[in-house]
This record gives C-alpha cells, structure tokens and sequence, in this order.
C-alpha cells in the first residue's frame, strides 16, 4: 500500500512514465499471418472473402451489417481508414498473400498508455486457422513495445465467441457496463477485458510457443493446445 504525506492510499509511483506514441500504420509479420495497412486495394479480396460465408451471423455483434456489394464494402474501409481514431489493418494469410480479416487499435489513450483491440471481423478463411490469435498476438506485441501498460478488449455480454477468444488469449475479465450501448435497435451490455504490462511476459511467452511453426503439422493442425503453454509459462 503506497501512503502520501496525509496518509491516504495512492497509486503505485510512475516517476519515469511518459505517453506512448500513437501507433505507426506499419506491417506487422508473424509465422502464419502479416498485418498490413489497411488500404482500398485490399476492398475487392475482402467483399470476396467475406462474401464466402452463408450468411450474416458473424456481424450480428457488430456495429456495421455486412456488405453486400463492392460498393458497401469500399465505404466500410474507407470509414476505417478515414478514422482519425483508429489504427487500422488487413490481416493477410502467408500462404496466399490475401486479405482475410479486418482488426484495428482503437480508443488509443496515449497520455494514459491504455489502448483497445476492436473492430475484429474475420471471414470463413480465419475460422480454425491460427491467424486470428496471431493477428491479436501481432498487436498486442505492437501495443507493449511501444510503452502501453493496458490493452483492452470488449465485447457485448452474449458474444460468447468473442468472449471466449479473449478469454484463450490470456485477457482478464474485469466487468460488465449494463445498458452501454445500443446497438442495431437492441440493448448491449458490455463486458471489458485486459492485458496489462505486467503480465504481458507470461502471455507473451504462452502465445510465443504456441504460434511457434514446430507447433503445428504441415497441414495446419496445432500440436499442443494454447492452454498447454499457458500452464507450463
């Protein structure tokens, strides 16, 4: 417990703290995806990708409905990338060299160093693959090496898909904001999740090895589950 001088509990002490830079829109390459700047060009591969899917349950959560024409789909970038707010990128499979999923940073605090993955919308090519837990790895090696000591991740309350992959990443429930949003004419509640500086080494470690290329066949197959590194980090 840290005392001031009237004997009141404070905060720890951040004598050397100084604000995190905005994050750069730069490439950001892992073993199984690259996160690259998200542009126009990439709006045609991602009305395809995303067309791929039989309907339009993955965007039930989610602010905007799915495109469906290219025209929708080049306004849904541009808005992304128009955002003074966010840092936006395409999450680009290795193995094809095309886009197949949209994440970005948002809500970026930088006098506080507190900054938020949102905007997470991943086609049918994401589902089953380990690109989505690298494309959050990615950015979340981004965010602390830049100097932020929070990393935030929210969801509406019955996302549970969204929940639980927060959840396998390594992020801590801290609450429920009840009645924080309307969203598409409904209620949502809010649930937030962290990652903070102090426990980014050990999930940092546990990803690491999972992610690994030793672990996984040449097919794709994962070798040992997350939750294995995670117990042994």
């Amino acid at each position: 417990m840290n005392m001031n001088k009237y004997g009141q509990p404070v905060g720890f002490p951040l004598p050397d703290w100084q604000p995190a830079p905005f994050p750069a829109r730069a490439q950001l390459s892992g073993h199984h995806c690259n996160l690259l700047t998200l542009e126009t060009s990439h709006c045609g591969d991602l009305f395809e990708v995303f067309s791929q899917a039989p309907d339009d349950r993955d965007w039930t959560w989610l602010g905007a409905e799915q495109p469906t024409c290219l025209q929708q789909m080049q306004l849904w970038v541009e808005n992304k990338i128009n955002d003074p707010g966010l840092a936006a990128w395409a999450v680009v499979d290795i193995n094809s060299g095309l886009p197949v999923g949209v994440v970005c940073f948002s809500n970026i605090d930088i006098v506080n160093g507190a900054i938020e993955i949102g905007h997470v919308t991943w086609s049918p090519k994401m589902q089953r693959t380990a690109m989505g837990t690298e494309a959050i790895f990615l950015l979340l090696k981004n965010a602390f090496s830049l100097g932020y000591r929070r990393v935030a991740w929210r969801c509406d309350s019955l996302n549970l898909a969204s929940r639980n992959a927060a959840d396998r990443v390594g992020f801590k429930f801290e609450g429920r904001f009840r009645q924080a949003m309307t969203r598409k004419q409904r209620n949502r509640d809010t649930d937030w999740l962290s990652i903070i500086d102090i426990e980014w080494p050990t999930v940092e470690s546990s990803l690491s090895g999972w992610l690994s290329p030793g672990n996984f066949t040449a097919s794709g197959e994962q070798k040992r589950k997350l939750a294995s590194f995670r117990s042994h980090s």
